[in-house]
């Protein structure tokens, strides 16, 4: 009899135990997100060392201000992890009047919460001479940017340049998929150890 009063209790801390310990994950989560921005950024030159000439090129940034809640927030006052799943839309250089469209799904990790951040990605200046042929089109080649947020699988923000969400999942004769050319995470480009803190950490299994 002792010994089933005693199994009992442990059951009973036992569940006490995994409840606590998975408490945030039946947290209330909210992510703000603006629209996505992009811009044409020239290859930094860092001072110190053998300097060696160049002329710097161009690179597509691609980003958007976040700021994500819980509640009941953690103690450790974080989101363990962000999954957002980008898509670019850019003009067919080979074939005018198309698109071709570009995806990228990157995991953030030890996002602090209640503070803005961004999320990026990029083209380097070698892919878009590859998409465009030219040096410095990709801004003006760009024809929508979306980009959906997850957190433990489910969408919790959405958002786009133009047409309506999830137009990346609706077929088109003028938009085909390709994988010619990669989206860049930022640790991935020449941008790695700039704006550290404005950026939220990309998850090593994304730097690949």
């Amino acid at each position: 009899m002792k010994a089933l009063f005693k199994q009992s209790l442990f059951a009973v801390a036992a569940a006490l135990i995994f409840g606590l310990s998975t408490g945030s994950a039946s947290a209330e989560v909210k992510v703000t997100a603006d629209k996505p921005t992009f811009d044409d950024l020239q290859s930094p030159e860092f001072p110190g060392g053998k300097q060696k000439p160049f002329k710097p090129k161009f690179w597509l940034e691609i980003e958007t201000k976040v700021k994500v809640q819980m509640a009941p927030e953690p103690k450790t006052k974080t989101c363990d992890k962000l999954t957002i799943k980008w898509y670019v839309a850019v003009k067919n250089g080979e074939k005018p009047g198309t698109m071709l469209l570009f995806s990228k799904e990157v995991d953030h990790v030890n996002v602090p919460l209640d503070e803005d951040l961004f999320l990026s990605i990029y083209l380097s200046p070698a892919s878009i001479k590859r998409i465009t042929g030219f040096d410095r089109a990709a801004k003006s080649s760009v024809e929508g940017v979306g980009f959906e947020i997850l957190i433990d699988g489910k969408r919790v923000a959405a958002e786009t340049t133009k047409w309506k969400l999830d137009w990346w999942d609706s077929p088109s004769e003028k938009i085909s998929r390709s994988d010619v050319v990669p989206l860049l995470t930022k640790p991935q480009t020449a941008f790695n150890g700039m704006w550290w803190d404005r950026y939220a950490e990309v998850s090593s299994s994304s730097v690949r």
